[in-house]
């Protein structure tokens, strides 16, 4: 489903060019359960954003579903995020003014659903993270962990091939992360979603049924769990 074949990125600070990947071969299937893990600076989380169309690569080839990623417009990719892609991120980027129906409504609101089949959707996955009840929430009225489970919502609710996840526990408590995972990992079994995750956190390594490590830009250990 996705290949990433001899994939480099180079940075510059100032005067100083940061190597984040130095040559990255990958290939990950359709449903996988992957943790990218490393320190900081190993080059995981730039790799996720280039899978997730947000980073350009300077080198190399990453396709999807047979599409060239490099070879797409602006607008192409884009439009390839919007309807095919979904992100959880470790600071939840839940909009403040809107309630938990909204933000998750707000995604399916861009690809022109009837408002009858928002409702429909929006209130179904609602319900499958746990949080029937509490969709007319604000997020200040949410705990991190529901907040968290709000952004999978939103993230799962517009149906996308592929989950990308940066550091989805990295704020919260090791009951509540280990929580979140436990619902993460029952989403990807019921609706054979790809999860892709950047970590440095044991507990999502030890829960990722195939464990990727980065050091230093490259790939040294891939071990299916």
């Amino acid at each position: 489903m996705i290949k990433i074949e001899q994939v480099v990125r180079t940075y510059k600070m100032g005067e100083v060019e940061v190597k984040a990947l130095r040559g990255v071969d990958l290939t990950i299937d359709k449903g996988e359960f992957v943790s990218i893990a490393g320190p900081s600076g190993s080059g995981k989380t730039t790799l996720l954003n280039i899978i997730g169309c947000i980073d350009e690569m300077d080198g190399g080839r990453v396709t999807i579903d047979n599409k060239n990623i490099g070879e797409m417009s602006k607008l192409q990719r884009a439009n390839y995020r919007r309807n095919e892609l979904g992100f959880i991120f470790q600071s939840y980027n839940l909009i403040p003014v809107l309630t938990a129906y909204e933000n998750v409504s707000l995604a399916l609101s861009l690809i022109n659903l009837r408002k009858e089949d928002i409702r429909e959707r929006t209130m179904a996955i609602l319900k499958e993270v746990g949080l029937e009840g509490m969709e007319h929430r604000l997020p200040s009225r949410l705990s991190g962990g529901q907040q968290q489970r709000v952004t999978i919502a939103r993230a799962l609710v517009k149906e996308p091939r592929i989950i990308l996840a940066d550091e989805p526990t990295a704020n919260l408590d090791s009951n509540t992360g280990e929580d979140i995972l436990k619902l993460m990992r029952k989403m990807n079994e019921k609706h054979q979603t790809t999860f892709i995750f950047s970590t440095h956190d044991k507990m999502v390594m030890e829960y990722a049924r195939r464990l990727v490590l980065l050091h230093d830009g490259m790939i040294t250990d891939d071990t299916v769990q």
